[in-house]
């Protein structure tokens, strides 16, 4: 993924919010088997005006087939606004939940789970009962909770709706077998196989699996999740990301969604994703998702007259596919009691400059929003399949070279950052600031910032030339902060751990280490991934990365494809060192 130094002006921009209109009519299931007994359990997360509802009914009869409607009435003026994974009628106080399209069957004992946003004004009761078919379910219900993160079900529920505040904590992550095996296959890979990396989700046929594919292994959500149960894992961690019109700014990671398919990127993206990770059998494993790498802050930096600008980019602050996109991934992922939402929030050499950091915040807040609940954001993270480093120990913005601030040599350019921790935890503190939770935790993807080896400096330069201080002193070798295409050089940052610093919920291995950024010459492929000159190590640059060299390694594969030359490079200059 791609830093974008360049200095940008403030960004105002609108938020759509997508919403279920209630009719007269009330939607029923044909030819459904009557239930012969079904249990209901139900939460509600509310705020002043507002609140997001989660339903699991779970038929306690004979299988159900060609369909099923839930059935229950409001006691109070409660309205629903948007649903998903059901299809979700109101009349009056009276409310019918149809089954979505692909889960029309309920065996015995089955579960389905969908959920809502709502507006309400004074009382917000549960509904007194519920029917599944025109069967009155006898199961209890729960009530309605001021808070996101506790739930009043009974205790005769069997999908837990309270969220920890930290999901690594005490958790063992998920290894995925496809990426260990990988790992495995070059000298040395054992040592750091073990590790939990996130699952990438980068296009619609990834959600049941691709065979064959170059980027892709050919386990689906599904069976990642089973083989998760089968390890005995804490949590797992997936990567959303197939927005219309994906990363406007860099070729090499484009999609397969075109500008304006934000309805084909809700109905046979997210809303398939949602269903599967609702199912009860999951009710145990925490359930991370990362959500859309390098989208939002594009919308700061890479439009207008900036020398960052496309059009792709361009059009996609104007149609708002990227808001309502990211808004409406949030509100169906958010709302199951075991799921967890990361926003990406780029790295500091993207948007630590005041010009960028603003309003990048904001239309954060905006994209939450647009979700019905910004607590639908459990945190946010940053650094993602970047290369930034963890922490400069000898070039922090308060250091001074003969009088000149390091912030003005070439390589900081004024940024008001120069590592990623000291930028998340700051950035983070924005955040609050502007109205999300003041309990929002960050990730830092270490996966490939360890920058270690023979050229790691192991102490301050004593050049007095700021510029020549700065080169001697870094961690980061990149040639240009701008530069994110396979680094040469990088190295294995921090291991996986939970909770290592203030407001830091993980250090995270988000990019699996030895994945390609992008092919170094143009490779055909059925994925929708272009050739970017940044991946090129011949190309000279451009205005974003200070026409310099890209320091690009040669020989890549397209993005996503497995490089083994990058993770024997990776491993040789890890720090830590292994």
């Amino acid at each position: 993924m791609r830093p974008t130094p360049t200095r940008a002006r403030a960004l105002t921009a609108a938020a759509v919010v997508g919403v279920v209109a209630a009719t007269g009519a009330v939607a029923v299931a044909t030819s459904a088997s009557a239930a012969a007994g079904c249990r209901v359990d139900y939460s509600a997360n509310q705020w002043s005006n507002g609140f997001t509802g989660n339903v699991t009914v779970t038929n306690l009869g004979d299988p159900i087939s060609g369909g099923w409607n839930l059935t229950w009435s409001w006691a109070g003026n409660q309205q629903i606004t948007q649903g998903w994974s059901a299809t979700i009628a109101q009349s009056g106080a009276n409310v019918t939940a149809t089954n979505p399209g692909w889960a029309s069957s309920l065996g015995t004992n089955g579960t389905a789970n969908f959920g809502f946003n709502a507006n309400y004004s004074g009382t917000n009761a549960a509904p007194a009962s519920f029917s599944l078919n025109g069967t009155v379910c006898n199961g209890s219900t729960g009530s309605p909770s001021s808070s996101p993160s506790t739930s009043t079900s009974p205790s005769t529920s069997t999908s837990p709706t309270t969220k920890v505040d930290n999901p690594y904590a005490g958790a063992r992550g998920y290894v995925n077998p496809e990426w260990k095996a990988k790992a495995e296959s070059v000298t040395g890979g054992s040592r750091v196989s073990n590790n939990p990396t996130a699952v990438w989700i980068d296009r619609i046929a990834a959600i049941n699996g691709t065979s064959g594919s170059s980027s892709n292994g050919s386990m689906g959500v599904r069976d990642h999740l089973d083989a998760a149960l089968a390890q005995g894992a804490g949590y797992i961690q997936f990567v959303i990301y197939n927005l219309p019109g994906r990363d406007c700014a860099a070729l090499a990671s484009n999609g397969e969604l075109g500008v304006n398919e934000l309805p084909k990127y809700k109905t046979d993206y997210i809303d398939p994703i949602a269903a599967i990770q609702a199912d009860a059998k999951y009710k145990a494993l925490r359930i991370i998702n990362i959500v859309e790498i390098d989208s939002l802050p594009n919308l700061v930096t890479n439009v207008g007259s900036q020398a960052g600008a496309t059009a792709t980019c361009d059009t996609m602050k104007a149609n708002g596919g990227y808001v309502q996109g990211i808004g409406y991934a949030l509100s169906k992922l958010g709302a199951l009691g075991n799921t967890y939402n990361y926003v990406d929030a780029a790295h500091h050499g993207w948007i630590g400059w005041d010009s960028n950091f603003g309003p990048t915040a904001d239309i954060m807040l905006e994209a939450a929003r647009a979700s019905g609940n910004v607590k639908n954001v459990h945190g946010f993270i940053t650094n993602t399949a970047n290369y930034s480093a963890l922490r400069e120990l000898f070039v922090q913005p308060s250091t001074s070279v003969n009088g000149q601030s390091v912030r003005q040599s070439k390589w900081v350019d004024w940024n008001q950052y120069t590592d990623e921790l000291t930028f998340a935890q700051a950035f983070r503190t924005k955040l609050v600031s502007i109205g999300f939770d003041s309990g929002i935790g960050m990730l830092i993807d270490t996966s490939r910032n360890g920058w270690g080896g023979a050229a790691r400096p192991t102490a301050a330069s004593t050049s007095t030339n700021v510029d020549t201080f700065v080169n001697e002193s870094r961690i980061d070798r990149r040639i240009h902060a701008g530069n994110w295409c396979n680094q040469s050089g990088a190295g294995l940052g921090e291991r996986p751990t939970a909770a290592p610093a203030s407001g830091i919920d993980a250090y995270v291995w988000v990019k699996p280490p030895g994945e390609s950024d992008g092919s170094s010459t143009l490779i055909d492929n059925d994925e929708g991934k272009g050739f970017d000159q940044m991946c090129d190590p011949a190309y000279a640059g451009n205005a974003r990365n200070g026409n310099s060299m890209s320091g690009a390694l040669p020989n890549a594969p397209i993005s996503g494809a497995w490089f083994p030359a990058q993770f024997a490079q990776l491993m040789a200059n890890a720090y830590p060192a292994l």
